[in-house]
């Protein structure tokens, strides 16, 4: 969803589109007895682009629907303060690379009395610190050491996205054929409707 390349706004709704349907879909495993639950993980880059005002709600309720959601974003101003609120209120792991100094008075608290502030201001590039949940409950938290991405296996990339296209894809042409289909439907109920 390259803002780039398809716009911001369009990013913005396609990202909303796709995140509220996953969401939805956990929501309804309430019909599926929790220990046939398997945990689904959701990454959200950027989650600022992809909130709205039910994501309150669901970062409350994903944990029991096993709905795993690793959200990250670059400053904690980027997100409404309801929201913000949730996300902190409802965070199990946490972990903080270099923050400017108004995220980092607000995440000390997350982190004191072994890092501060100024700790969290100053930390080394790849270093971070983090606070993780095991067994329902909160580590001490520590610093850590991460390493800059590598250039990785080019051919190994390309046959994963050939395995997932050719289990998961379909023709493009069948796909916009049935969007027209339900855009006709559509159409034809609202013009009912309107008589």
């Amino acid at each position: 969803l390259s803002k780039g390349k398809i716009g911001e706004i369009n990013a913005h709704l396609l990202g909303m589109v796709v995140v509220g349907k996953i969401l939805m879909n956990a929501l309804a495993r309430g019909d599926v007895p929790e220990d046939q639950r398997r945990d689904f993980y959701l990454y959200l880059d950027e989650f600022q682009n992809v909130t709205t005002e039910s994501i309150s709600q669901i970062l409350s309720e994903a944990r029991k629907y096993h709905l795993c959601l690793i959200i990250a974003h670059q400053f904690i101003g980027q997100l409404k303060e309801e929201i913000s609120k949730a996300v902190f209120g409802n965070v199990g792991s946490m972990v903080a690379f270099r923050v400017g100094p108004d995220d980092a008075e607000f995440l000390q608290k997350q982190f004191e009395p072994i890092f501060m502030a100024n700790d969290l201001v100053n930390v080394d590039n790849y270093n971070c610190f983090a606070r993780v949940l095991v067994n329902s409950e909160l580590s001490k938290p520590f610093n850590m050491k991460t390493y800059p991405p590598t250039k990785g296996d080019q051919v190994a990339a390309n046959y994963l996205k050939e395995l997932s296209r050719l289990k998961y894809g379909r023709d493009a042409n069948i796909v916009n054929r049935e969007i027209m289909e339900r855009a006709k439907f559509a159409r034809q109920k609202m013009s009912e409707s309107s008589l």
